[in-house]
């Protein structure tokens, strides 16, 4: 399963804090509250943009909204298009896009007006099918700017806030406060990482849209070295292509007063970032494997950012185990038994076999059909055999279908060896392979 990293850098003009901008209350509120949905450490909120609902990634790592997989949502009209070109993480060119201003957003009872947002129009730019929901786009400085923005990734909450006296004294006293800077419209505090016995202090960017715990950059200090344990992997993929690296465990990750044993942190290749625009100093990047285990309230305008530890705050930092990464490859019609909800008139102990077959039918449903996207070196699922393109048609025994994509990394993480079977077709042939799980690091 690919652990998604959605990490995007791009090169634009610079938007400093305004409060001429940004989305506000439409109506004499206080706040909203509005449920969002938590794949791989990873928020999707719903906003409407110019009155038809889209699906985006919440992500501190951007500075301005992004659009793309708009294929069924043709109903989307947008504004004063011109045509440009994208760049961001990732090894190969730029890609082809729109530019699109004076459009409206929605969220909640909150307005954008006159938004300005970037549409990708690479159809192989696509979310979707690696985080198993429709995914329309990317938001991120311009839904933070305004407000007061509280992510509560226990009950899976976003509540706004209104920028004022009396709700920021009331977050300072259930919350740390930990201070932040925003520049290039993006977000960045002071930590220290732990590595052989070695304190080292590290400026690195909030990314909510990156689902690993921490990302250090090699190239941007000598003391910032890769383990000697460690594994080559897939990190994520940004709009020039796909982000490869190295995966290794730390011992410590520390900010402000929060400190984390044993994580495992990324190491990118240099030229997976070489198209990025660093800010002075920065080092890497803390993402959504260690923001989840808090309730979080971003506070932009006066660069503060409140944490307080939810019950994940202990968890364990796992990693994908197998080296399978899977993604949705289209949809399957399958035949489902269902029982009917009848009322029998009278009981008949003369009822026969054939008889209480009547109490069922069938239905066709739509499921998920998964590939195999690709498969780590050296990874146990290499060692079995298994190859990219390979769809799953069981795990350990079960349709591929019943589970979602969720659940299968949850399985693939497991703190356990467990022993996964995987049945697969491959060039119309069925094949069965065995692995254990191991960590290696």
């Amino acid at each position: 399963m690919k652990r998604i990293t959605i990490l995007f850098f791009m090169v634009f003009s610079m938007v400093s804090i305004s409060a001429q901008e940004g989305f506000r209350f439409e109506k004499d509120i206080n706040k909203i509250s509005v449920p969002f949905k938590l794949i791989n450490n990873l928020v999707f909120v719903p906003i409407k943009v110019n009155g038809v609902e889209l699906n985006f990634l919440l992500d501190t790592g951007v500075e301005e909204t992004i659009l793309f997989s708009l294929e069924e949502k043709k109903e989307v009209h947008y504004f004063n298009t011109e045509k440009i070109f994208l760049r961001g993480l990732g090894s190969q060119v730029a890609v082809e896009g729109l530019k699109s201003t004076n459009n409206v957003l929605e969220f909640g009872s909150m307005k954008y007006r006159n938004h300005m947002f970037y549409i990708v129009l690479d159809p192989d730019f696509n979310l979707s099918s690696h985080i198993g929901i429709p995914v329309n786009g990317i938001i991120g400085f311009q839904f933070f700017r305004n407000n007061l923005v509280e992510i509560n990734y226990k009950k899976k909450r976003i509540v706004v806030y209104k920028d004022n006296d009396k709700n920021r004294k009331k977050t300072e006293k259930k919350y740390s406060a930990i201070p932040i800077t925003i520049e290039k419209s993006k977000p960045y505090l002071k930590s220290k990482v732990v590595m052989d016995n070695n304190e080292i202090p590290a400026k690195l960017l909030i990314d909510i849209g990156n689902s690993d715990a921490v990302w250090l950059f090699q190239n941007r200090s000598e003391r910032i070295k890769v383990p000697s344990k460690n594994f080559n992997d897939f990190l994520g993929r940004g709009f020039s292509g796909d982000v490869e690296g190295k995966r290794a465990r730390i011992q410590k990750f520390e900010m402000s007063e929060f400190e984390f044993n044993n994580p495992v942190v990324a190491f990118p290749d240099s030229s997976s970032i070489k198209n990025v625009t660093m800010v002075a100093d920065r080092m890497g990047s803390v993402g959504g494997e260690i923001m989840r285990r808090f309730d979080v309230i971003f506070d932009y305008q006066n660069r503060k950012m409140y944490l307080k530890k939810n019950n994940e705050y202990n968890s364990p930092f796992g990693y994908n185990k197998s080296g399978v990464e899977i993604q949705h490859k289209g949809l399957q019609w399958v035949q489902e038994t269902v029982r009917l909800e009848t009322v029998p008139l009278s009981k008949n102990i003369f009822d026969s076999e054939d008889d209480k077959k009547k109490d069922f039918k069938y239905k066709f449903l739509l499921k998920p059909i998964y590939e195999i996207s690709n498969v780590r070196k050296n990874s146990p699922a290499a060692k079995a055999g298994l190859q990219k393109g390979d769809i799953i048609i069981l795990i350990n025994k079960s349709p591929a279908y019943k589970h979602s994509l969720q659940e299968i990394n949850t399985l693939f993480k497991s703190e356990e060896e467990k022993w996964i079977t995987l049945e697969v077709e491959r060039e119309s042939i069925i094949l069965k392979f065995s692995f254990q799980l191991f960590d290696v690091l």
